[in-house]
This record gives structure tokens, C-alpha cells and sequence, in this order.
């Protein structure tokens, strides 16, 4: 029998080039302490900081991430249950930084800040992630902030305006109504769904009782905004690691749809909400002195500034280059006995361009946004409204700061002369028409409607109980019978031109208005 030796070889050496398995090379630790969601590992010496490490305990596989490099121990933090890693258990290094799913497919989702569906739905299988912890765009890569972001809310878009790419501080007591402002934002983006100045909202719930995230998820549901949010559940069960990177996988989430312009697609503009950092400061305190970092003022560590900073410079307004998406941050901290001089709050006020206080005298005298104009401020202004809005509201902070102190001066029982009467009844109509209910977000037009009319005195002479039936009549009536002349306002957002057009009507509509409500 004759052997073809050429064809021999000619097979072995097919075989050798598809042999196609690579020997797996990664480095190994041992567990020599957990707990609390903390472990320390021997073994790792070439591991990075940030680096995701894999535990192999009874349980299966558990996520952790690495946080402190010592002279001999690593010190990681575990994004899942300690209770299955025992001491001497493997540890194996990944060569990879911390990740999250992104996508259209989370849109409408609960997830966990993993990125897992925790809203009972099927799995979520996205084709991109992103990392959770990036350098925020540096300064070239963005441009001013000019867009505004309505919130729907008369206080707000007139007296603190909000605009795409701001990050914008909501702080207060609790139960004064934070989250409620935030979800007002939310659910007003709906109006701008499906256009070409659509918000994708990402709402990060931090340490909150599951109750309260699920009460959330109702509320957006039956307004019909869960469509374009992203819920990012950490609720005070979870983990202080997981409480802690909730935050920056809720921004790495929004960052997708915000570099979309790059790619030639339509730039989403995002709207991210973090309820709230007192929490996650909290949650970052506690792994921190765990690991056995030194405390500072108030037992934080010293690098908790930080924490919050590198985490809100990722809120900005891309430049065009950069196809022009944008990222809104609205932090939210909780204040003790209203103490915005603590560390926290003091933190986050330096980070921001602005905030919105929530004051709780307020809030017990029925004033629902209990907003503070005083010490709220917004230090993008007017660039952040259309310039219908600053011409009604040019002078409107200003006024109800005075009106604020002549209140105070009028419960001495002194004596008030005209003029003064006259500025306290406007005050008090202006505070009256600035009172909006819960989850009832304004048009934008419709809002400067209503500051037009109490700015020009047509509500000086009515009865306070009557201010909001006046509004929601007004309003109607430049929807029907007087809908031109708000289209024409709509066109041209301005009332350059149409002020005598519309005093003239709210002067008609005011009589109509007054003759039928002295019969009744």
C-alpha cells in the first residue's frame, strides 16, 4: 500500500493552523476577610483600580469591583450577596473596567444599576454597554446652555429656568415635595416625545424604600411617561456598592442616547434625575470606612466632593461637532431642619448651576411648589427661556422677594399705605397664581398667558379663593374663542407687537368673567 506522505502533511498541517483554543491566562487571589458587601484579597498583584473582579463563592459567581491597592491585600467592593464567599475562596482578575447595558430596549424598564430588568418583564438584551465611570467631555467639546428644559412648573420655568445641559440642585427637608417637582419635569417631557426635541428621562432612585420606587413607576405610568424613562432602581435593601454606582449607571445610560448626533442619528437631549445623593454619599461613607479610609468632617471621606463632581460634569451641552445632544442633572439632597451650611449640601451647591429650595413653612402653608425665590437661583437665567416668558417675568423674583418682606413688615399691625396695600394684593394674587397641583404640568404658552394677566394687574381686585377658577377660565378662552391670537403668540413667542391685542382681550374676557360671577 502506497502512503502519499505529501498529503499527509498536508492534513496535519490543516489541522494544526484551525486548532483555533488559546490558553487562558488571568491572575488569581484569595478572599482573607468579608462582609457588610466588603472583601479584602491577597494575591492580586497586578490588578487595577477599578478593575472588576470575579468571586467564586458557594453561591456561584459574584461581581465585585476593586477600590483600595495596599502593599499586600486589595480591597474590593461586591456588587451582589456576600453571604456564599468564605475565607480562602478564588478571586479572579477580568482586565475590564465596570460596564452597563444601553439602549433603546431600556426604555420603559425598571433595572437594577447592573442593568438587569427587576420589573418582572422578560430579560432586557441590549447590543451596546457603556462604562459606568468616564471623564466628563472637556471643555472644547461643548458649547453654552440655550435651550430650555420646561418643567412645566409656572415657579420654575419663569422665576428659575432650567436649560438643556444644566445640572440643577433640588434640595429641601424631607416631604417637602422634591421628588413631586422632579416628576413634573418628567411627565411634561411627554409633550416633546416623538420630535425632534425629545427627552429621554432616567430616573435614579437611591435608597429609597421599594414602596416609594414602585408608587414612582405608577405615577409615570399613568401619565403616560414611562414610554421615554428609564427607571434605575438601588432601593435601601440593596447594597451601600450598589446604592453607590447607581448614579453613574443611570448618566452612562443617558450618555448613549446623548452621543446619538455623533453617528449621524437625531440627537436625544436626557433629563437625568438622582433621588437622591444624600443617600449615595451615605452609601459611599459607609463602604469607604469599611475599607478603612480615614474620616473627615462629618465622616465623610475626604473624597467625597469628588464623588459628585466628576459625576455632575457629565451633565453638558454638547457642542455641534459633537452632533449637539445634551444631559440635564437634577440632583436632589435632603437637608436636616433645613441646613444647607452642612457638608453635603455645601458640596453639591458648589457643583451646580443653581437650585431650586423647597422650604417646609412654606409647604405647611399650603404654597405647593413650596419654592423659596429668595435663595433659589438659576445661573443660566434667561438664556433658558423663550422671550415670551422673559418679558412677563422679567421683574417677577424681584417682586415676590418684596412682596416676602412687606408681609413680614405688614404682621406688626402697622398701618399701610395705598401703594404699599397695592403691592401686598398683587403679591399675594401672584403667590396664588403660582400654586400648581401635583402632576399637572402648564404649557409653556399657557404659562406666559397667566403671568401676562397678574402682572398686569387684571387680578388685583378678585378674591383669592377665585384666582385659579380666573386662570383655568382665561386659559380656555384662549383656547377657543381666542385661539388665533394664541397661535399668533405660539408662532412668534414673543409679545412684541400683540401685548395691547391680548390686554384687550383679557379685559373682555375679565368682564364677561365678572358680570357672571356677581349673579352667581
Amino acid at each position: 500500500m502506497k502512503i502519499k506522505t505529501d498529503e499527509i502533511a498536508s492534513v496535519i498541517k490543516r489541522e494544526i493552523e484551525q486548532f483555533g483554543s488559546e490558553l487562558e491566562v488571568s491572575e488569581v487571589g484569595q478572599v482573607i476577610e468579608v462582609g457588610d458587601g466588603i472583601a479584602r484579597v491577597y494575591g492580586l498583584g497586578k490588578v487595577m483600580a477599578g478593575e472588576l473582579v470575579e468571586f467564586e463563592g458557594a453561591d456561584g459567581t459574584v461581581t465585585g469591583q476593586v477600590m483600595n491597592l495596599e502593599a499586600d491585600t486589595v480591597g474590593c467592593v461586591l456588587f451582589g450577596s456576600d453571604r456564599g464567599i468564605r475565607e480562602g475562596d478564588t478571586v479572579r482578575s477580568t482586565g475590564r473596567l465596570l460596564e452597563v447595558p444601553v439602549g433603546e430596549e431600556l426604555l420603559g424598564r425598571v433595572v437594577d444599576p447592573l442593568g438587569r430588568a427587576v420589573d418582572g418583564g422578560p430579560a432586557i438584551n441590549t447590543k451596546q454597554t457603556r462604562k459606568v465611570d468616564i471623564v466628563a467631555p472637556g471643555i472644547a467639546a461643548r458649547q453654552p446652555v440655550k435651550e430650555p428644559l420646561q418643567f412645566g412648573i409656572k415657579a420654575v420655568d419663569s422665576m428659575i429656568p432650567v436649560g438643556r445641559g444644566q445640572r440643577e440642585l433640588v434640595i429641601g427637608d424631607r416631604k417637602t415635595g422634591k421628588t413631586a417637582v422632579c416628576l413634573d419635569a418628567i411627565i411634561n417631557q411627554k409633550a416633546y416625545w416623538g420630535t425632534e426635541n425629545a427627552v429621554v428621562c432616567i430616573y435614579v432612585a437611591v435608597g429609597q424604600k421599594e414602596s416609594t420606587v414602585s408608587g414612582v413607576v405608577e405615577t409615570l405610568k399613568e401619565n403616560g411617561a414611562m414610554d421615554y424613562t428609564i427607571v434605575v432602581s438601588a432601593p435601601a435593601s440593596n447594597s451601600a456598592p450598589l446604592q453607590y454606582i447607581a448614579p453613574y449607571a443611570g448618566t452612562a445610560m443617558g450618555e448613549y442616547f446623548m452621543w446619538q448626533g455623533k453617528d449621524g442619528k437625531t440627537p436625544k437631549h436626557v433629563l437625568v434625575v438622582y433621588d437622591d445623593l444624600s443617600k449615595q454619599a451615605v452609601a459611599y461613607r459607609q463602604l469607604s470606612l469599611l475599607l478603612r479610609r480615614p474620616p473627615g468632617r462629618e465622616a465623610y471621606p475626604g473624597d467625597v466632593f469628588y464623588l459628585h463632581s466628576r459625576l455632575l460634569e457629565r451633565a453638558t451641552k454638547l457642542s455641534d461637532a459633537n452632533g449637539g445632544g445634551s444631559l440635564t442633572a437634577l440632583p436632589i439632597i435632603e437637608t436636616q431642619e433645613g441646613d444647607v451650611s452642612a457638608y453635603i449640601p455645601t458640596n453639591v451647591i458648589s457643583i451646580t448651576d443653581g437650585q431650586i429650595y423647597l422650604q417646609p413653612e412654606l409647604f405647611s402653608a399650603g404654597v405647593r411648589p413650596a419654592i423659596n425665590v429668595g435663595i433659589s437661583v438659576s445661573r443660566v437665567g434667561g438664556n433658558a427661556q423663550i422671550k415670551a416668558m422673559k418679558e412677563v417675568a422679567g421683574s417677577l423674583r424681584l417682586d415676590l422677594a418684596a412682596f416676602r418682606e412687606l408681609e413680614a413688615f405688614a404682621q406688626l399691625g402697622t398701618e399701610l399705605d395705598t401703594a404699599t396695600q397695592r403691592q401686598l394684593d398683587r403679591g399675594m394674587r401672584m403667590v396664588e397664581l403660582l400654586k400648581q397641583g401635583q402632576y399637572q404640568p402648564f404649557d409653556v404658552i399657557d404659562q406666559c398667558l397667566s403671568i401676562f394677566a397678574g402682572s398686569k394687574g387684571l387680578l388685583d381686585d378678585l378674591p383669592l379663593p377665585q384666582v385659579d377658577a380666573f386662570e383655568a377660565g382665561l386659559l380656555e378662552h384662549f383656547r377657543g374663542a381666542k385661539s388665533d391670537l394664541r397661535s399668533k403668540l405660539e408662532e412668534a413667542r414673543s409679545f412684541k407687537g400683540l401685548e395691547d391685542d391680548f390686554l384687550a382681550a383679557m379685559k373682555d374676557f375679565k368682564a364677561t368673567w365678572n358680570a357672571t360671577h356677581a349673579k352667581a
